[in-house]
């Protein structure tokens, strides 16, 4: 049974017994971090929810592998979540600050038209715009497209035309000289 020592301190030397207890105190807390950041830190995948999943488990594996001491650990990670919850209450409070941290989204495709400056603003390239299309899974080509929008977190939405008859495309497709 190891120590306390070896539990809280950091070591290089860290045996299996250890570093098994040390996983499951650090899982416990981290399942309490999560409740407290919120469904958000995992539902949003924004930029800003993302830095939390990747700091937070990068700081509490130290504690873990015995890297850094176990209570300093996990107060560093106690302070992440607090300040991440805290930045998600105030930016429901603020728009500017939520456009400030998490973005706002870009119209990249209007009308069946590609918006060039906001695709490179936002580094999309057609090839983008063109699997966002096939996801759709309708046979819709860039003449359909309502609105292409990059979203804040990333993900490309495409809204089409609502006066779009799906059935007749694919048969104009498949004969084109066919009257329809």
């Amino acid at each position: 049974m190891p120590d306390l020592n070896q539990l809280i301190d950091a070591t290089d030397q860290i045996g299996a017994a250890a570093m098994a207890i040390r996983a499951l105190i650090v899982f416990c807390f981290t399942l309490i971090f999560l409740r407290i950041a919120g469904r958000r830190s995992f539902g949003q995948r924004s930029a800003f929810d993302l830095c939390i999943t990747v700091l937070l488990g990068a700081i509490l594996s130290r504690a873990i592998v015995g890297a850094s001491p176990m209570l300093p650990t996990l107060a560093a990670g106690a302070v992440l979540v607090l300040l991440h919850r805290l930045i998600g209450v105030l930016v429901t409070r603020w728009a500017w600050l939520d456009d400030l941290i998490s973005g706002t989204e870009r119209l990249l495709v209007k009308d069946g038209r590609k918006d060039h400056h906001q695709m490179r603003a936002g580094l999309i390239s057609d090839r983008d715009i063109d699997v966002a299309l096939r996801k759709k899974e309708d046979g819709a080509t860039l003449e359909h497209v309502a609105r292409a929008v990059l979203e804040r977190n990333g993900e490309i939405t495409i809204t089409l035309h609502t006066d779009r008859n799906p059935t007749s495309d694919a048969d104009h497709r498949a004969d084109p000289h066919k009257a329809t």
